[in-house]
């Protein structure tokens, strides 16, 4: 069983930076994959970045340059670094675990970018 914690969410103008974080505990060994995705209004939840236990990580185009993820592995915590935030990023967005072929999510953030 895992449990993941979001912070980081809030209000920034557009152009600003936001640090997401996602706390989690339980077991997480062996092959994994840590993710963020995000769900606007009237959209399906789409993935915004990726990092797996090897170290890989995995961008779409919309935010490739502008978000980072990462991960502390002694806190047993992971990040996504927001840049150039754009009013399009406006959505909440959740934190995910992929391990042992179970997901497990986080229950959401909200970020919005506005002036």
């Amino acid at each position: 069983q895992v449990q993941l914690v979001e912070s980081g969410g809030g209000l920034v103008q557009p152009g600003g930076s936001l640090r997401l974080s996602c706390a989690a505990s339980g077991s997480i060994f062996g092959f994994y994959v840590m993710g963020w995705y995000r769900q606007a209004p009237g959209k399906q939840r789409e993935l915004v970045a990726a990092i797996t236990s090897s170290g890989s990580t995995n961008y779409p185009d919309s935010v490739k340059g502008r978000f980072a993820i990462s991960r502390d592995n002694a806190k047993n915590t992971f990040y996504l670094q927001m840049n150039s935030l754009k009013p399009e990023d406006t959505a909440v967005y959740y934190c995910n675990v992929l391990v042992l072929g179970r997901n497990y999510w986080g229950e959401g953030t909200l970020v919005t970018v506005s002036s």
